[in-house]
């Protein structure tokens, strides 16, 4: 059983697997959207594309799709279909079966009469021919297509793009043939027209396939600079197969640099999501990466059967250029085991494979093609223009009065926009604002500073001027802590917990230290960096203090406990071994003068907006303790969320089309 028949069934259980698991949920959407589809019978590929998005890559869906188009007459819905499972086959390496997909898609796109769909299958056939190495059948598929592409005289936005597709796959031929400066030729046309349409897909790639052929002329710097741009877009667009290729090709640059720590943990970053992402094609660029970063590093034996990886997955999906790659540093690492008749072995079928590759036909026979399309491409651009010279003085008279409403309904809108969003911001700002001033207020009730001076002045009376002084410090600088805090929204960990310690001190007086309070923080936590709302952690203080321990006669305790039990959040854990919440409930409904507090309230609302800005929202939690089903206390768990939206954007995308 080779390697290609194992990978196919492997494929072929994952594929079973997650239909088994999603396809109940979705098939109900699925449905309403092929009856939808064979309803409206829609021709624009960009319509029918933005519809099936969620399902394109899912092979049972898209073989129902082509069964219902095919009943149905529907063309456009057959040719996406069969499109769509030529691109699942290529990504698994099965470019023969991909192939054949997209040939009949072509027929099905003739049949509707539809250019778009046409181009887009040509391109589809010439990707998977050039992803085998076969040079003259991948450029007679792409020069078709731009021959398509520059007969229509007004290209929509789908043909436009696919003209950029075609460009850039007759640079990856030249690429292919060495010719470097004539690639990045072409990947400049395809760049010019992906900036115009903003593509980061389309940008990515092109910049990546520019620094390839810098690469290969020996500008490493210049190569590195365009791959780490194609990153950045990669990025941008979320792209896991865009990163491999790039980290790939940056692990590679540092790897013909000798910086062999900077290029370990890339091309080991690459393998591990080329494994994840399951195509053979970058599997394999990452296995030769790794084998020479390996015989680089004299680790002989690890070289040789990563690189034989290489060879063997090679050889199962007929990746030319990686059998010569792979059997060229095969060739080199036995020449360093002495093995002599092994190298040249080696090297003799590498240099077979390229001759296949790099013959004096094929660049001519490329050359030739391209300067025909060109010619052709020039032709159609002067029809064009002689007739839009003909329709634009016509154009222009329509635009100047759509650009006259078109500003004056914008400007509307925009005042409008503007009103509503600075209505909202500032009842926020109020809201906040309230907030700050509410928790204030309770921080500094009447009540508190009355029954704190009130203690200090019997210090005073009876004479305890060391104690008096004492109290007196620590209370001017909690009054001077909270006056502080109350300008701010948030506050590091660590004031918080020295405010909250000056707060139980002062409280302490007037429960003649009978309270034994206990601060436990996570070592693993940085108290000065990690941030909370200020004042936050008061109110369920003095919740455990005068409603579970202001009625107990016998021991009266408070522990604080800070962990961090995840990444996203810090937890603060409060608990007291007071009488619980049932029984505090019951004295206070029975006091004339009852205590409400709503401080509770006040800090969740302020905890609420400060988890506005963050991945997470807070949780608090509150338990009643017992033991032998008597209550023991409460026990207060609340989870603050530390890790923030990242609002900063960068830019990034693929390496190759689709």
């Amino acid at each position: 059983m080779n390697l290609r028949f194992l990978h196919k069934l492997l494929s072929l259980f994952v594929v079973i697997l997650l239909y088994t698991s999603q396809s109940f949920a979705q098939q109900p959407e699925f449905e309403n959207t092929l009856a939808y589809l064979n309803n409206q019978k829609l021709i624009q590929f960009t319509q029918i594309d933005s519809i099936l998005e969620p399902f394109k890559k899912d092979s049972l869906k898209m073989k129902q799709l082509l069964s219902d188009s095919k009943k149905n007459n529907y063309n456009e819905g057959s040719c996406f279909a069969l499109n769509a499972l030529g691109v699942i086959n290529r990504d698994i390496s099965n470019y023969d079966q991909s192939i054949k997909y997209h040939q009949e898609a072509k027929k099905y796109a003739e049949k509707a009469n539809s250019t778009e769909l046409k181009i887009i299958s040509l391109n589809m056939i010439g990707v998977a021919y050039r992803r085998m190495d076969v040079v003259k059948l991948a450029l007679d598929y792409h020069t078709e297509a731009l021959k398509t592409a520059y007969s229509v005289i007004n290209p929509s936005q789908t043909i436009i793009h696919n003209i950029a597709v075609s460009q850039n796959s007759i640079g990856n031929i030249y690429l292919a043939l060495n010719q470097y400066d004539l690639a990045i030729t072409q990947f400049n046309k395809s760049l010019k027209i992906e900036q115009n349409a903003n593509n980061k897909l389309g940008l990515a790639i092109n910049y990546h396939n520019i620094g390839y052929a810098e690469e290969a002329k020996g500008n490493l710097e210049v190569a590195l600079s365009q791959y780490n741009k194609s990153l950045s877009y990669n990025n941008a667009i979320d792209s896991e197969i865009g990163r491999v290729i790039c980290y790939n090709s940056i692990g590679r640059i540092y790897l013909k640099q000798e910086n062999y720590a900077e290029a370990e943990p890339m091309i080991k970053n690459a393998l591990e999501k080329a494994l994840e992402l399951d195509d053979q094609f970058y599997i394999t660029s990452s296995y030769v990466n790794l084998g020479q970063l390996e015989l680089e590093m004299n680790e002989l034996p690890l070289a040789e059967k990563t690189l034989k990886k290489a060879l063997n997955i090679a050889n199962s999906y007929n990746l030319k250029s990686a059998v010569a790659e792979s059997s060229k540093l095969l060739s080199k690492l036995n020449q360093k085991n002495k093995k002599f008749e092994a190298a040249l072995d080696y090297y003799q079928k590498a240099v077979e494979i390229e001759s296949t590759i790099l013959t004096q036909q094929n660049l001519q026979y490329v050359n030739d093609i391209v300067l025909e399309y060109e010619n052709e491409n020039q032709n159609n651009q002067i029809k064009a223009l002689a007739l839009e010279n003909e329709t634009v003085r016509l154009r222009l008279e329509r635009n100047k009065k759509i650009l006259l409403y078109t500003s004056l309904l914008l400007a509307i809108l925009g005042t409008a926009l503007f009103i509503l969003n600075r209505t909202k911001a500032l009842r926020r700002d109020k809201h906040i604002l309230t907030l700050e001033q509410d928790m204030l207020r309770s921080q500094m009730n009447p009540h508190f500073i009355f029954n704190s001076l009130n203690s200090i002045k019997l210090y005073i009376i009876n004479n305890e001027k060391e104690n008096a002084v004492y109290y007196l410090n620590k209370f001017s600088k909690l009054i001077r802590k909270i006056l502080m805090a109350s300008k701010e929204k948030e506050t590091s960990l660590n004031d918080e917990l020295e405010t909250m310690k000056l707060y139980m001190n002062i409280e302490n007086i007037r429960f003649d230290n009978e309270i034994d309070f206990n601060i436990t923080v996570d070592p693993s936590i940085n108290t000065e960096v990690t941030k909370i709302p200020s004042l936050v952690l008061q109110p369920f203080l003095e919740n455990s203090l005068w409603h579970g321990l202001s009625s107990k006669t016998e021991q009266k305790k408070i522990d604080l406990i800070v962990s961090k039990k995840s990444s996203n959040f810090i937890t603060v854990e409060i608990i007291d071994n007071g009488i619980g919440r049932i029984a505090a409930r019951k004295i206070n409904d029975n006091k004339k003068l009852k205590r409400n507090s709503v401080g509770i309230d006040i800090t969740k609302a302020r905890l609420a907006n400060f988890s506005e800005s963050f991945h997470n929202s807070y949780t608090l939690d509150i338990e009643d303790l017992y033991e032998n089903d008597t209550p023991s206390g409460t026990k207060i768990t609340l989870q603050i969320p530390t890790k923030k939206i990242n609002t900063t954007h960068s830019l990034a995308s693929k390496s190759s089309y689709f």
